[in-house]
């Protein structure tokens, strides 16, 4: 199975950006029902997080998406997710309301 890892990562600036899509997912639903579930079962911060994500990306391993591949694919996200942080950061943090 061939997985196009950029097509996953680059932002394709439409209306129907499958990258901002899943970070609205994400920013919505996970990352607030995640702190949730790590407040109420006594688990460290950032647990599920962690976890959660090296599980997913064991499936990517599992699925024969390449170690190289994903690792590429994790430092451009992080890349964007920095320079994201650093502007809102300039602009006076993120939006009021968001986790």
């Amino acid at each position: 199975m061939s997985i196009d890892l950029n097509s996953l990562v680059e932002h394709d600036l439409s209306g129907e950006c499958p990258v901002c899509r899943t970070q609205d997912i994400v920013n919505i639903a996970l990352l607030p029902a995640a702190a949730a579930w790590e407040l109420n079962n006594g688990l460290p911060r950032f647990a599920l997080a962690l976890h959660g994500a090296a599980g997913l990306l064991a499936a990517m391993l599992e699925e024969g998406v390449p170690r190289t591949e994903i690792e590429t694919a994790m430092s451009a996200l992080l890349d964007d997710i920095e320079s994201q942080i650093d502007e809102d950061s300039t602009m006076g943090g993120p939006p009021q309301g968001t986790a």
